[in-house]
């Protein structure tokens, strides 16, 4: 067998080029470049490789560390996992600025490479600049600090160890349940270091995707359940998507009547006006869901984390007989809420279960099907309603996403992870097509969305476009990734929501006790040394436009709808900047959060909602 002399980061390209994942019989190129920041730890080891390497990997400059690996977990999340970028970054600063992302993909199981480069594995340059010294353990670095979020982690301190480690960092990232960030700490000697490599280690990989069917014995416990069941629900969450299953989810859900409830991460997973849809479920979900997992006898929870969101705190699904399955791949989800694990990728364990219930004739009652309906239409209007508040003041939040719901395209997503815009979006958006909406909600990471709408852009077909939904405190925290967009002539269009500042927190918090403190963009006040002045006017237009953004900035909606048609014809993205009033976003609907209030206080309305919390703590069931 032949060797090749590289070094090891040339060795590291020429691998990532040749990955491929294959599934359902399709095959798919996994590793489609490398997003990066430059400093010393890798501009002159993976820097070298990427400029006068011989690979097809494509190199997109970040310019945020976090917004890079963002726009990448989003890439990645777009392409229901069948597609991947690497981060590469320097040592010290640069590599711990990766490390909220991290969280991210990890938190939602969506593969992203990260090359942090490392101090030298040599130590002769001694402290290296940017190293922070552990006097007790002087083999920890900073990307020691990747360890607790990521799934796969490795330092590679010889030139040889990149071999073994790279075939475990893909056995992570192309498995369905283990699968989240993987870092590479790259030491930058070792990078620049050749080794002769054997020539078979740089083939062209495939790495099979195998559905896992359920087990007779499980499948047999669920059908039990179903026989007895009259109010049965399904829960969509994100392994929907991840395995192909919309189609199958639609027709399953049709066939046999039964309702489907969406998540943040499974929303899109059917349209929007699919017989069987009543929509999002939980805290930021609607009435319909909710009122129907509270009497739902049976639950089917399809790849789904059941997070607390999803769950109402545990307190959502009221029916004190409720039976709770679980068809889930990954065992950790499978025994969640004291379920029955029926342990299957989504789409193969809809097909086992379609088939089990059709010898069953199983059918849920006319009453059952007519209360369904009843609730379908209720929410309907209540939606409609929340689109077309108009109000003296100003913009209502519901209203502007109203009007932006009616103008997207069929085949355009829409983008955002935190503040009162998942809410909003999660109980009011229409999906016209699957796949159209794009939510971190796992990590809930404020900043992801600019970023985010750069990766979903990649991901796309031609002529989709990608629709950034963001609130002002957000976009503030992270945007740099507008202007890769921009140098990668990858058009978004952003569409920001100023209501100065973190109002869905000022919400929990005067839902709470509190008068609202510290969560609005104001300057200090010197007569109570507190931050209750006026409100901080911010230009967030001549910004984006400062680094060669177009912008618009309409006063009314009929301004807004202008604007959008005008954003649909630039070919740069784009920033509109929506002021709304606070407080016109929606609230929540037959569901409760559990937060943690103070027994004790000073201010007499905290002390009463810390009862109220014992009240409905008491009602959440235990697990």
């Amino acid at each position: 067998m032949g060797t090749i002399k590289l070094t090891m980061a040339q060795a590291l390209l020429k691998f990532l080029d040749q990955q491929y994942v294959e599934l359902d019989g399709r095959e798919y190129k996994f590793v489609h470049g490398v997003f990066g920041i430059f400093g010393h730890g890798n501009v002159t080891g993976i820097g070298e490789a990427l400029e006068y390497g011989d690979t097809n990997l494509v190199y997109h400059q970040g310019h945020n560390e976090q917004g890079m690996v963002h726009a990448a977990a989003a890439f990645a999340k777009q392409k229901n996992r069948l597609g991947i970028y690497a981060c590469t970054s320097s040592i010290g600063p640069g590599a711990l600025n990766m490390v909220t992302a991290a969280a991210a993909a990890t938190v939602n199981r969506i593969p992203v490479l990260l090359l942090p480069g490392d101090i030298f594995a040599s130590r002769q340059p001694d402290p290296v600049l940017q190293q922070v010294e552990v006097p007790w353990d002087y083999t920890v670095s900073v990307n020691d600090c990747f360890k607790p979020i990521s799934r796969y982690w490795d330092r590679i301190t010889r030139p040889e160890q990149l071999m073994v480690a790279l075939l475990n960092a893909f056995r992570v990232l192309t498995d369905p349940v283990d699968t989240g960030a993987v870092t590479l700490s790259l030491p930058q000697d070792v990078q620049a270091e050749a080794y002769d490599y054997p020539e078979n280690f740089f083939k062209k990989r495939i790495h099979l995707i195998e559905r896992r069917a359920p087990s007779e014995r499980a499948l047999t416990e669920v059908l039990d359940s179903f026989k007895s069941a009259e109010k049965p629900l399904i829960i969509a969450g994100g392994g929907v998507h991840y395995s192909l299953a919309c189609e199958e989810l639609s027709r399953f859900s049709k066939k046999y009547g039964i309702p489907v409830a969406e998540t943040q991460g499974g929303k899109s997973a059917i349209i929007w006006d699919h017989p069987m849809n009543v929509g999002g479920i939980g805290v930021t979900g609607g009435k319909a869901a909710n009122v129907l997992a509270k009497e739902a006898d049976l639950i089917l929870a399809i790849g789904t984390r059941l997070g607390d969101f999803a769950t109402a705190s545990k307190q959502g699904f009221a029916n004190p007989d409720v039976k709770i399955v679980n068809l889930n791949v990954a065992p950790l989800d499978a025994y969640k809420m004291d379920g029955i694990a029926l342990r299957a990728d989504a789409k193969e364990g809809m097909k086992a279960l379609d088939i089990a219930l059709e010898k069953e004739q199983f059918a849920i009652k006319s009453e059952y099907k007519n209360h369904i309906s009843s609730l379908q239409q209720e929410w309907k209007t209540e939606v409609d309603r929340l689109y077309n508040i108009k109000l003296p003041a100003g913009n209502a939040q519901t209203t502007v996403l109203g009007r932006l719901n009616r103008f997207v395209g069929e085949k355009d997503v829409v983008i955002n992870a935190a503040g009162s815009l998942p809410g909003d979006l999660h109980r009011l958006w229409r999906c016209f097509s699957t796949n159209t909406y794009h939510m971190e909600y796992g990590f809930s990471c404020m900043g992801y969305e600019v970023a985010a709408g750069l990766g979903v852009k990649m991901a796309l077909d031609e002529g989709a476009e990608s629709y950034v939904i963001v609130g002002d405190g957000s976009y503030v925290m992270l945007h740099s990734e507008l202007l890769t967009s921009i140098q990668e002539n990858r058009k978004i269009t952003i569409v920001l929501f100023d209501n100065h500042g973190f109002q869905c927190i000022k919400n929990l918090q005067m839902d709470n006790g509190s008068a609202g403190f510290g969560n609005e963009l104001r300057y200090r006040n010197p007569q109570n040394n507190r931050l209750t002045g006026d409100y901080i006017p911010i230009d967030f237009a001549g910004y984006a436009r400062s680094i060669g953004a177009r912008t618009y900035s309409p006063k009314n909606l009929d301004e807004l709808d202008q604007a959008l048609e005008a954003a649909k014809r630039e070919i740069v993205s784009t920033l509109i900047e929506v002021k709304v009033l606070p407080g016109t976003m929606s609230r929540g609907y037959d569901s409760w959060w559990h937060v943690g209030v103070p027994e004790v206080s000073v201010c007499d309305e905290v002390v009463k909602s810390h009862k109220k919390m014992r009240v409905e703590v008491a009602k959440a069931k235990k697990y």
